[in-house]
């Protein structure tokens, strides 16, 4: 079944019981507080220590004792997280002494790479800029951005400047996604053979020196922020690509931000969801002006209509919540038809669609210019 077909269905039908209807209101209504106590429990090694107990089970006195908390503190800890399902009895465990154990979903939140990516960013990116949610809706603004400083308009200007952990989150949470598509683009790019390739929104230049490693003649100009291509450099520099990689600094938004001319290939990974559709007409127009008819555009994006599971939906939509508060106020992750319409009214004709790259179901678009 095609996936898109799934998750529209899904979401136009609304068969839940009242019961639960009102359990999924309440863990919403407690939202805040359920995450908080998970990263205490992570933070504080609860949850790690429950899981290295094993089968066995710990009780909540060996528990405190273990990790130096009070039992007072790792009770209502794990007394939520039973509720979450983060935790379980064990089997053998009795009123008198009752065991924990890790439970799938605590697993999940200790093991699975996805997971801690998509954790470790809300918290440490969007968790205290949520708050000003509604006022970014109004204003089409990130308000919360004043949480790193009040002097930025956009994330990406601040990114270079964000504290060291906030800043591991962020680069974190954009690899993890779109690296893991890389290995499945590259024979798609170069199959057509570039040799003069075009990144937009370079970033660390993780792309670029990965299209050198994968092709010993290839050429890429990264084009971003001049705070991000100072990084591209000394990356480029420090992988030996100093002579095949170079930057193009500045704002592509900006009328005064000129594209490198007749490139072979342009590539922009997970770089257009942090525009407006407005915009990304508009920086596909600059594309236009500087490609040739032969010159093939790339996107790399997570489309949330075009996803294996609902899990993977589900955590798009929400990232489209920190482009709102956080990001720019006015970008989100988009749906098939709605970026393909937006590049098409710049003068591009999708050439073909490459769906479900990598395990987080990326899909690779191929544009040429409009005959």
């Amino acid at each position: 079944m095609d996936s898109s077909f799934y998750n529209l269905n899904k979401f136009k039908t609304d068969n839940i019981r009242a019961v639960d209807a009102k359990f999924e209101a309440q863990k919403i209504a407690f939202a805040p507080l359920t995450f908080q106590a998970i990263r205490a429990m992570l933070n504080l090694n609860i949850l790690k220590t429950i899981e290295e107990a094993g089968d066995t089970g710990i009780t909540c006195k060996e528990l405190a004792e273990k990790t130096h908390i009070t039992e007072y503190g790792t009770g209502v800890l794990c007394e939520m997280a039973l509720g979450m399902n983060v935790i379980k009895f064990s089997e053998d465990s009795a009123e008198n002494c009752e065991k924990f154990i890790i439970g799938k979903i605590g697993w999940m939140l200790l093991e699975d790479d996805l997971t801690k990516a998509n954790f470790n960013f809300t918290n440490d990116i969007c968790y205290m800029g949520a708050y000003d949610l509604d006022k970014s809706v109004q204003t089409g603004k990130p308000v919360g951005l004043k949480y790193f400083g009040e002097k930025w308009t956009t994330i990406y200007e601040a990114l270079s400047t964000l504290p060291k952990q906030a800043k591991k989150s962020w680069f974190d949470f954009d690899h993890f996604y779109s690296d893991i598509a890389f290995p499945e683009a590259l024979p798609i790019v170069f199959q057509e053979k570039p040799a003069r390739l075009v990144d937009i929104g370079g970033n660390t230049a993780k792309w670029a020196i990965t299209c050198c490693r994968y092709n010993s003649s290839v050429k890429v100009t990264i084009v971003d922020l001049p705070g991000q291509t100072a990084v591209a450099e000394k990356n480029a520099e420090e992988a030996g690509f100093a002579d095949r990689i170079s930057t193009h600094a500045g704002n592509v938004l900006d009328t005064t931000t000129k594209l490198p001319e007749a490139p072979d290939a342009v590539w922009m990974s997970q770089f257009l969801d942090c525009f407006s559709l407005h915009q990304i007409t508009k920086i596909l127009r600059k594309v236009y002006e500087t490609a040739t008819p032969d010159t093939n555009v790339y996107v790399l994006e997570p489309l949330w209509d075009e996803q294996h599971f609902e899990a993977s939906s589900y955590s798009l939509q929400a990232t489209s919540l920190y482009f709102t508060c956080m990001a720019n106020g006015n970008s989100k992750m988009y749906r098939y038809k709605e970026l393909v319409d937006a590049i098409g009214e710049a003068g591009f004709a999708l050439k073909c669609a490459h769906h479900n790259l990598g395990s987080n179901s990326y899909s690779l678009l191929v544009f040429r210019k409009k005959v």
